[in-house]
Formats: C-alpha cells, sequence, structure tokens
C-alpha cells in the first residue's frame, strides 16, 4: 500500500548513505536464519514452472503502465491465467495501488473487491494527496470492482461475507503484515479450491526475499505449506491444492523459455 514512498524514500536514504544497504542485507540474514531454524528452509520455495501452473501460458494485458511500484507484467498474466480456472470468477486482493492487477483480472471474472488504505490514512502518514489519489486509478469506476477501505491489521474480513476463487495478498510486505494478512485470508475468505498469490514474495524471479517468506509461513495453517510454491519467471508465491514437478530456486538461471511481447501505448 505504502511501497511506492517507502522505495523512494530508502532508495534516497542508501545514496546519501551507502552503508544503509548493510542493513538490508543484515535484515534478510536474520529473516533467513529465522526461516531455517524454524522451518528447516534454506532456498525458499520450491520452484514450479509457469506453464505447469497454466498450461500453454499466453495471455494479452491491456493495462501496463511501466511505472514505480507495479508488478512484472508476467505477474500480472499469471493472476489472469488463474481466474480461467474458475466459472464467474471472484476475486479478492490485499494492495490497490494504480488497479493495474484488478482491472487486468476483472476481464475475467464476475467480481473483484479490492482492499486499500483510506485515503485519509494514505495523507496522514505523510504520503501527500497526489499519491492518495492515485489509487484504483486505472479500476475506479469499473462496473465488477468494488474498491473497500480499511488497514489490513484491523479489517474485518469477516464482513466481507464471502468467500473467493483467487486472492492476491499485495499489501505491506513487513513480516507482521505479511503474517497477518495470510492467517485472516485462510480464516476468513477461502474455500477448497482456492488460490493464494503473494506479491513480492521475490525481489526479482530469481532471489526470494526472506522477510515475505517468514511472514507467508507463520501465518498460513501447517497443513498447507506443502501446497505452497514460488512460480518461476514472477515475483509471485502461489498457494494452490495441486502437486507440480518443483526444484530447487537457483540463480543465475539458465533460460529455457522466453516470452513474447507487443507493445503498444495508448494515450488516456
Amino acid at each position: 500500500m505504502k511501497k511506492l514512498s517507502k522505495t523512494l524514500k530508502a532508495i534516497a536514504a542508501i545514496i546519501k548513505n551507502p552503508w544503509l544497504l548493510n542493513n538490508v542485507l543484515a535484515d534478510d540474514a536474520v529473516w533467513q536464519q529465522y526461516i531455517e531454524k524454524s522451518y528447516q528452509i534454506k532456498n525458499g520455495l520450491p520452484v514450479v514452472d509457469i506453464n505447469e501452473i497454466s498450461p500453454n501460458f499466453s495471455e494479452t494485458l491491456d493495462c501496463v503502465a511501466f511505472l514505480d511500484g507495479s508488478s512484472l507484467p508476467t505477474d500480472f498474466a499469471l493472476l489472469k491465467s488463474l481466474t480461467k480456472r474458475f466459472k464467474d470468477c471472484s476475486y479478492f486482493e490485499i494492495g490497490t495501488w494504480r488497479g493495474e492487477s484488478a482491472i487486468n483480472v476483472a476481464e475475467n471474472c464476475k467480481e473483484c473487491y479490492t482492499l486499500n488504505l483510506s485515503k485519509e490514512e494514505i495523507i496522514s502518514l505523510g504520503l501527500g494527496e497526489k499519491y492518495a489519489d492515485l489509487h484504483g486509478f486505472f479500476s475506479k469506476g469499473k462496473e465488477n470492482i468494488k474498491h473497500i477501505t480499511g488497514n489490513s491489521l484491523t479489517y474485518d474480513f469477516k464482513s466481507v461475507h464471502k468467500k473467493f476463487d483467487l486472492i492476491f495478498i499485495d499489501g505491506d510486505h513487513r513480516n507482521e503484515y505479511v503474517k497477518n494478512d495470510t492467517q485472516k485470508i485462510f480464516e476468513h475468505l477461502i474455500h477448497e479450491k482456492s488460490i493464494v498469490v503473494w506479491h513480492d514474495y521475490a525481489y526479482n524471479p530469481e532471489k526470494y526475499r526472506p522477510e515475505v517468506l517468514a511472514g507467508i509461513l507463520d501465518g498460513i495453517p501447517v497443513a498447507f505449506r506443502k501446497n505452497l510454491y514460488h512460480v518461476s519467471n514472477t515475483m509471485c508465491a502461489i498457494f494452490i491444492r495441486e502437486q507440480f514437478p518443483a526444484s530447487v530456486l537457483q540463480s543465475p538461471v539458465t533460460p529455457d523459455k522466453t516470452f513474447k511481447i507487443k507493445i503498444e501505448s495508448r494515450s488516456i
């Protein structure tokens, strides 16, 4: 929810004080030690090929801004492909930002819910009115997208009174938030076939984020940990009640596929 401002502030701080980068690396090391001690996991989640999750993977994205705080095109395309697993797919996400994820999946969904901090709370955090107004830029006014406001730490997910087919967790990526969001999603919003995707599980498709992984493992029911994967060529982790062939994350990765991309800009 606040990732754009946080990213800009962090980059500015590191440029001014390069030694701060050591803190980031140290934090990763601390979380990695925690994961290894608590869950005996050394190399992140097993990696499943995106073509295993979505055979003959091929999607067209109608809205990608290629701006800061966004997702990879493969992240959006993964979500869109997963909606096709469900008739009249119902979608819920935490973290709206400009609304790119919601608008891209809405084409295949009966209903989409997107939860974000209110404008007032965003401004109260010192992030500015323009930043607050940009939330939902692409998704506002879409008939099947419902925008709801609240802080996921305190939001009453029971009040939604619905279960969802596909859930995207892309809010605050600090451990306490990832753990909280994961716990509440699995407690209140999933059914027996639901799929859950976490964004920014990885810094990039070849390097996972230990703090986010710790939050996922801390928050998900024990019985479901065996159903967690890192989807190749994305920054996403996924919970899906199927077993797939998977491999240990290695970096650098030897490419085994390419993606065909057509880029066409349109004024708005």
